[in-house]
């Protein structure tokens, strides 16, 4: 009887490797993977120019900002009460439509950044990039030199060519506005009337390093893919006055970008040019 007993307690104990196995068959909590955040790994979409106004850049003008959404200068100015000669400000908000009902009532002409503009405010400027702002005008050559010229002759323009050249086709939406003059290399440009410079420089998408010279309160003309520049914003040039190399545009041609605006809106220049170029 004594054998048979501790025959059967023997059997009733597990040996201890087999409990170890019991032990590992629960997973272990080191072993779960933590989730991933797909949160962390998306990009902030990047911010867009709000509607209907635009944020001033550096090196920017009244003139290159209408001349980007095809606005008439002297219409910007109003709707913003910017005097002549149109001294603008980085980060400063300029509206690009009228005012409701064209009612502003104000005691004094103010930059639109100090105004309340229904926009998100993610959009507008913070407050800290405009307390570091210094307040320096983006015109500030052309307020000291348009103050002491004569001004410009009301009326129609005498327009001449502004290079020697064939008109070739593109269908790029810049060159629509316009014609294209093809040439050679460092051909020089001239301007094609006289006139002061209203803005020299590469900020306007699409046109290269561009001139943009005002003849009156009407009418205004561009130079774009040049290779250098030579004259500068507030310079008057007289026509025919040598402003520019021809450069490339971005399918690589080389050829001039020509364009005659009228109130702001794009005309043909052929319309205006002389039949014969000299």
């Amino acid at each position: 009887m004594l054998f048979l007993l501790q025959a059967c307690s023997g059997t009733a104990v597990a040996p201890v490797d087999k409990r170890g196995e019991v032990k590992q068959a629960s997973p272990s909590v080191t072993e779960r993977k933590p989730k991933t955040s797909t949160t962390s790994s998306k990009t902030k979409p990047a911010q867009k120019q709000v509607s209907g106004f635009h944020v001033v850049k550096k090196g920017e003008t009244l003139y290159s900002i209408a001349w980007r959404y095809n606005k008439d200068f002297k219409e910007v100015a109003s709707w913003n009460r910017i005097k002549s000669p149109y001294t603008i400000f980085p980060n400063q908000v300029i509206r690009l439509k009228p005012l409701p009902n064209q009612k502003v009532a104000t005691k004094k002409a103010e930059p639109l950044q100090t105004q309340t503009i229904k926009t998100p405010v993610s959009q507008q400027p913070s407050a800290a990039t405009q307390k570091t702002t210094p307040k320096k005008p983006v015109t500030t050559s052309e307020k000291t030199k348009l103050a002491k010229k004569p001004a410009l002759p009301a009326g129609q323009v005498k327009w001449s060519w502004p290079t020697l050249g064939k008109i070739v086709k593109s269908n790029s939406p810049t060159s629509k506005k316009g014609i294209d003059i093809s040439g050679k290399p460092g051909q020089t440009i001239k301007a094609a009337a006289e006139g002061d410079v209203v803005y020299s420089g590469s900020g306007l998408f699409g046109y290269g390093k561009l001139i943009i010279i005002k003849h009156n309160e009407t009418y205004l003309s561009a130079y774009a893919y040049n290779s250098k520049l030579l004259v500068k914003e507030g310079d008057r040039v007289k026509s025919g006055q040598t402003i520019s190399y021809m450069g490339q545009d971005h399918s690589g041609r080389t050829v001039l970008h020509f364009e005659i605006r009228k109130n702001g809106k794009p005309i043909n220049p052929t319309r205006y040019l002389p039949k014969k170029r000299a």
